[in-house]
């Protein structure tokens, strides 16, 4: 087997690398001139030319398998590696997401990439900096103490004149400098080899450098992933069945056969696909070819009415308890007041703008695919084990696809185009319909939560306890099976790992008296999948909602009860930030007196992301018109502690992104089922929020430069749903406890506090 090399491949790739062009023009084909690997295996971990190359002109070739989905974490590591090696950003090629030529670090995903990513490329950043004045103290004279390195020109300190640029010394060829580093994925680590920069003397890590991405986005010259084209390229499309767990009885070829270029008819197993020499001529004979279907042999389990008590009932496949302490039997006993509330998440869609693309080119001794995929290792093992080929034979290339987070539908996408490259033998481009991503994608899965509190004399929480129902597995993991393997009866990995989605269910208070307990649920309707803040955002609904209440029960002021309960001074500063920068005015809610015929009211919320990292605290200040139900979002504030800022306009775009994104999911957004089939299959059925209704956001960062970079793509998404639930309190004085919180719901609510 023989695998391209990185120059090769680059030179291959066509429209592929066409994005990274941003970067300056011609500034990726001079890299690719100089990164042909001394032999033709992977890149080792181990060897800092598996890190970083400089071109000839001096630029920096980065590699790593972190992807940019439009989060603009490559700007931000750009700056990280700009800083350690004194280069203009501009001079920092990031090439990413390609199986081939990087190391494994682990998906994209959970805010981690600066978290873990950041750490490695700067320690490899600084070894390769040392590595670079070795070469400069030989070339010019001079020990490495006597150097200094501006804009990537190393020179003499008392000697100006004497100076030599990165590009001189090694442009073109290979460090080999080894490293110390092991593991791969989330394991991966990277050893300081050199002295990193003190964070007292950046320059560029902390400054808002412009987003490289984005100005072939303003003018529609960048490439995504169903741009992609390959020489010899021919169009897929899946027929899918009509209802659920429905298999293809007969199926008549010649339906088709007065559609122009049609290539092939692919089967395999429950597995049926058009292929076509234009994409229209796959589309009309995905539309019209005529399959003989059975009757589903099992209904949906459930419809959407008894979503949330099939969930309390399904037995559980285990129970695990993330907070046990104090005796809460003996203080609910003695509290004065007890409360118990019950919250209520649905299946949501990721909902993504452009719907699912791949290309594959599956030929005898190389696999090579395409794709929008999060995580290039974990698709790349999927692909290899539904072809039944060594790893290493399969190529899994990043392209950026149009737009969402959590694991949704590429790397089904790639196995249907790798199923369908297979059979016809040349390279397929498949791309689903809206109709296939709604249907078909895995989904954010519900939960259900019940909360039970007990307030002391004084109006102090002394017993908390809750209960979260949650499915077993999510596709993250290597358990839930993707579409294509399933239907057409190939090798796939079973379900075995659960899914973290229990974080943030321990409340982030100092309570004395506390039990939370996860029911991991053995299956839901539904494959369940992470979506944005998996998890984190359910949770934390539910404990910041309840927090509310317990506060309007005890007459308090939700900051001040909040604050009163959290003995963590960096959250607290977060949460005083929240209020101050809202103007918040201390009282209880609900607001007293209001009988407008649209009130008005504001909600705090505080996380502390996991538990362990990113401060967030939210006020949201909504507009509730009584008779209709109907919430507008105005406001919402954030205060946002994630540690060391790389790049604070960067930040507070993911911040204000994570807003508006999570105020659709909590206002409009939820699945529709009946007992066959999602019924939910275009934007109509399924809305989203639309640019009229988007809120102002008001975002304070909170900057530590010298603590570790915690991330910020997730976090400020978690407090967003009980920010606003507890603002519609309160405006109105009525809780509503089920998401999304549509105008009946609201109404509803409403009308049974009269």
């Amino acid at each position: 087997m023989k695998l391209l090399s990185r120059r090769q491949f680059a030179k291959d790739a066509g429209l592929l690398v066409v994005s990274f062009r941003l970067f300056g023009s011609g500034s990726l084909a001079q890299a690719a001139d100089q990164l042909t690997p001394r032999s033709e295996s992977y890149p080792d971990v181990t060897q800092l030319d598996s890190w970083l190359a400089i071109t000839r002109d001096g630029g920096v070739a980065i590699f790593t398998s972190k992807v940019d989905l439009g989060t603009g974490v490559l700007t931000a590591l750009s700056q990280v590696v700009a800083e350690e090696l004194d280069v203009p950003v501009d001079q920092i090629h990031m090439q990413t997401g390609d199986t081939a030529n990087s190391i494994d670090q682990s998906q994209t995903s959970g805010s981690r990439t600066l978290h873990k990513a950041g750490p490695q490329l700067r320690q490899a950043a600084a070894a390769g900096r040392r590595a670079l004045l070795d070469l400069a103290s030989t070339r010019l004279g001079a020990p490495v103490e006597k150097l200094v390195v501006s804009d990537g020109i190393v020179s003499v300190t008392d000697s100006p004149a004497r100076k030599v640029s990165y590009g001189d010394l090694i442009g073109g060829r290979r460090f080999d400098v080894r490293i110390t580093a092991s593991g791969t994925g989330a394991d991966l680590k990277v050893a300081l080899e050199a002295t990193a920069k003190d964070p007292k003397s950046y320059k560029i890590v902390g400054t808002s450098v412009p987003r490289v991405d984005l100005p072939a986005k303003f003018t529609g010259e960048f490439k995504y992933s169903i741009d992609v084209s390959v020489p010899g390229m021919l169009h897929g499309r899946v027929v899918r069945p009509p209802v659920a767990d429905s298999r293809p009885l007969k199926v008549d070829e010649e339906s088709i056969a007065d559609i122009p270029g049609i290539v092939r008819v692919v089967r395999e197993g429950n597995f049926i696909g058009v292929v076509a020499a234009t994409e229209w001529s796959a589309i009309q004979a995905a539309a019209v070819l005529k399959v003989t279907w059975s009757g589903p042999e099992a209904t949906l389990p459930v419809n959407r009415d008894e979503l949330f008590a099939y969930l309390k009932n399904k037995e559980s496949y285990e129970d695990q308890v993330v907070v046990d302490k104090g005796n809460l039997e003996a203080a609910f006993a003695e509290a004065s007041k007890t409360f118990e509330a019950e919250y209520r998440w649905p299946f949501q869609m990721h909902g993504m703008l452009g719907p699912s693309c791949a290309v594959a080119d599956v030929r005898e001794d190389q696999v090579t695919v395409w794709t929008g995929t999060q995580g290039p290792f974990r698709t790349r093992k999927e692909v290899a084990r539904l072809l039944r080929r060594p790893e290493k034979s399969v190529r899994i290339v990043y392209v950026e696809g149009a737009g969402c987070y959590g694991r949704l539908c590429a790397d089904d996408v790639a196995e249907d185009a790798a199923i369908m490259s297979r059979a016809v033998g040349k390279p397929v481009r498949v791309q689903w319909s809206r109709a296939d991503e709604h249907g078909w994608e895995p989904k954010g899965p519900p939960t259900l939560v019940e909360l039970h509190g007990g307030l002391d004399a004084s109006g102090n929480i002394v017993a908390w306890r809750s209960e979260f129902w949650i499915p077993k597995l999510t596709l993250i993991t290597d358990g839930v099976p993707l579409v294509a393997a399933s239907l057409a009866g190939l090798p796939r990995k079973d379900a075995q790992n659960p899914g973290n989605i229990f974080q943030n269910s321990a409340p982030g208070y100092a309570f004395p008296n506390v039990h939370a307990v996860c029911h991991r649920v053995e299956t839901t309707p539904f494959r369940p999948s992470w979506i944005r803040t998996p998890g984190r955002m359910q949770n934390t609904y539910a404990n910041e909602a309840f927090m509310d209440e317990l506060a309007a029960a005890a007459g308090a002021d939700p900051v001040e009860f909040r604050l009163r309960h959290l003995n963590d001074p960096r959250g607290a500063e977060t949460l005083k930030a929240a209020a101050r920068r809202a103007g918040w005015t201390p009282r209880p809610s609900p607001r007293k007196g209001a009988k407008a015929a649209v009130a008005t009211g504001r909600g705090v919320t505080y996380v502390k992301y996991e538990n362990v990292r990113t401060y967030v605290a939210c006020v949201a200040e909504v507009e509730v018109e009584r008779a209709t139900g109907a919430v507008r979002v105005t406001r919402v504030v954030v205060a946002h502690d994630c540690g060391q800022i790389i790049n604070p306009d960067g930040v507070r775009a993911q911040v204000e992104g994570n807003v508006i994104q999570t105020v659709s999911r909590t206002l409009k957004e939820e699945l529709k089922w009946d007992r066959s089939m999602v019924t939910s299959l275009d934007w109509k059925s399924y809305p989203i929020l639309t640019f009229p209704e988007a809120p102002r956001v008001d975002v304070e960062l909170l900057s530590r430069p010298a603590e570790p970079p915690w991330g910020a793509g997730e976090p400020s998404a978690a407090v967003v749903p009980s920010a606003i639930s507890n603002a519609i309190f309160d405006a109105v004085g009525a809780r509503v406890r089920t998401v999304p919180f549509t105008p009946a719901r609201v109404q509803a609510a409403i009308r049974a506090t009269t």
